[in-house]
């Protein structure tokens, strides 16, 4: 009868250099593998597509909830500054989300052109007087306020999920 502990000593390689031994693939095992990570790269743009239809219905509904809330509390001018940098924040995500799909594939790195977009609402909103800038600015960071709530709701999620494992 053979130790188990000797068993695991015999099958795998050895080396007494400080070198690493790396197994060479063989072709069947490189076309899974190719074939592994086709189905890997659809199912991380499968999630990351479902990732930013949740974003965006959560930015939507909290927009929406916000408006009213300002418009019943403040005023209609204001709910409309808030909603006009809501929307920008919304145009903003989007572009994002354009920016991460092309990442790898066509760029490198994010392009920082996007930031040009609050900061043209901000110059525009400085120069015309029926505009706010802080209802404009709260408005842009719904969107952040949206990825606050999801990154909250996913870490109870994952801490309640390990809980009840035993």
């Amino acid at each position: 009868m053979q130790s188990p502990y000797l068993a695991v000593l015999v099958s795998s390689p050895v080396s007494l250099s400080d070198e690493q031994i790396t197994p060479t693939p063989t072709t069947t095992q490189e076309a899974q593998t190719d074939s592994d990570k086709k189905g890997s790269e659809e199912n991380s743009m499968q999630e990351f597509y479902q990732l930013y239809q949740e974003l965006l219905v959560i930015t939507l509904v909290l927009t929406g909830i916000v408006f009213i809330s300002v418009w019943v509390f403040y005023s209609l001018n204001i709910a409309l500054n808030y909603l006009l940098g809501a929307c920008t924040g919304v145009v903003y995500l989007r572009m994002l989300a354009k920016d991460v799909e092309r990442l790898g594939t066509e760029k490198q790195k994010l392009s920082k052109t996007r930031l040009a977009l609050l900061v043209l609402l901000i110059l525009l909103a400085s120069r015309w007087n029926q505009l706010e800038i802080m209802p404009i600015f709260l408005g842009f960071l719904t969107y952040k306020a949206t990825l606050l709530l999801y990154v909250v709701r996913v870490a109870f999620i994952s801490d309640s999920t390990k809980l009840r494992q035993p």
